[in-house]
């Protein structure tokens, strides 16, 4: 894999971690997005985090509250971009289309928080600008949600459907395991 293929960081903030979301998927997810960053970082390759802001004091995100700040496991390095959006896509409102084009790499590898929201939003548009896009799938995470008629949709089935939409039509869809393989052994 490339030395200039992106790890982009999407959402991983310590708003998910309020009980109000509910029941979520993928409790290691952090673990694998830590050994991502890991071995992106050891390989020096560019990590580019997204941060979800909010200008409404009573929002998870409103961006002077400790809850907008990045969790612990994947805290930006000083040398590292971080970018803030205030829609589901990461390429609404920031420079990322440019800065992955002067990278001019055949993929960008992204995860995140949640998977159906702004990681499936930001994959999607990724896929349309032409960049190849790689989600890893054990780095992403969602939430029990509700539907319109009132049925409960459970979080492993809701990233499940995320990914199957995604995959082969917008994006390759990787384990943490694949691609350290990748990355690491290439």
């Amino acid at each position: 894999m490339s030395e200039k293929v992106p790890l982009i960081v999407i959402d991983v903030q310590n708003a998910f971690n309020d009980p109000s979301w509910g029941k979520r998927n993928n409790l290691d997810a952090e673990m694998n997005m830590k050994s991502l960053l890991q071995a992106w970082r050891q390989t020096n390759r560019p990590v580019i985090f997204i941060r979800h802001v909010s200008r409404y004091p009573h929002s998870l995100f409103y961006m002077e509250s400790e809850t907008s700040h990045f969790k612990h496991e994947v805290q930006p390095l000083p040398n590292e971009m971080i970018l803030q959006k205030n829609v589901n896509s990461a390429f609404i409102g920031t420079n990322l289309e440019e800065i992955i084009r002067e990278l001019n790499c055949p993929h960008v590898v992204i995860f995140g928080l949640t998977t159906n929201h702004c990681v499936e939003t930001t994959t999607r548009m990724a896929g349309n600008l032409g960049f190849n896009p790689i989600l890893v799938s054990d780095a992403s995470a969602t939430f029990d949600r509700i539907g319109p008629t009132g049925k409960h949709y459970h979080a492993e089935l809701i990233h499940e459907m995320t990914l199957v939409n995604l995959h082969e039509e917008f994006a390759t869809i990787m384990t943490t395991e694949e691609l350290l393989k990748e990355v690491l052994y290439v």
